[in-house]
């Protein structure tokens, strides 16, 4: 019980601190809010679960088949480095971050022409803001590298765990990932910024310093964590 706890706890922060920082998904559901209310940021979470659902399912079919204590720490050692980099340069952009005008930014995201028109037709069963999710997700650089390095090394940190462990975390960074959305549409739904600038500067201080510390934590106990197999 203690160890799908300390699951959840980890997926909602890794969650959170990715979820404040402005990009093309919390653009997306504050330009889709602007026409759909506060069901556009349940949708776009609909989209960005399914890729990472997707993600997460082929980091798994590879663990089962190669699974060991090298490539444990390796990834444990990379997405530790990643991890704390981004936690760096969140505390280095966190005002930056505050004083953005995201309202502005949303109402410039386009995606109706370019290789993003393509997809949204290919995605039309998945119309509106869920494809949306999708796209922003998919089409992110950012968020497929980081799944793929730290990501792989939580999940299959996790995964020597046990299942369960790995549903927790993934529960936990879906509560994050879903509740700011809401936050998100539901707030500029009615023409509301989120939180005061002061108040998100303070909140990518918190994360970034906690995105630093776990990625410290990976790179330090990489050995640890292969032992585990």
């Amino acid at each position: 019980m203690i160890e799908l706890t300390k699951a959840i706890i980890l997926g909602f922060t890794v969650g959170i601190s990715a979820a404040i920082i402005p990009g093309p998904m919390m653009f997306a559901t504050i330009a889709a809010s602007f026409k759909k209310g506060w069901r556009a940021g349940p949708s776009v979470f609909i989209g960005h679960a399914l890729v990472e659902l997707s993600i997460l399912v082929i980091i798994l079919i590879g663990a089962s088949s190669f699974l060991g204590a090298t490539v444990i720490t390796y990834l444990a050692i990379i997405g530790g480095l990643i991890m704390f980099l981004s936690g760096l340069v969140m505390i280095k952009n966190a005002k930056k971050a505050s004083t953005m005008d995201i309202p502005i930014s949303a109402s410039s995201l386009n995606l109706s022409s370019g290789p993003a028109k393509i997809l949204t037709l290919v995605l039309n069963p998945f119309s509106g803001p869920v494809s949306a999710g999708i796209i922003t997700s998919a089409l992110n650089p950012i968020f497929v590298i980081w799944w793929l390095t730290a990501g792989s090394a939580i999940v299959l940190q996790e995964y020597l765990v046990g299942i369960s462990s790995v549903g927790a975390f993934l529960l936990g960074h879906w509560i994050a990932d879903f509740g700011f959305l809401l936050t998100v549409s539901s707030s500029f739904s009615q023409g509301n910024r989120i939180v005061s600038q002061r108040t998100h500067e303070i909140m990518v201080y918190l994360c970034g310093g906690f995105m630093a510390l776990f990625g410290m934590w990976f790179m330090i106990n990489n050995s640890n964590i292969a032992a585990m197999i």
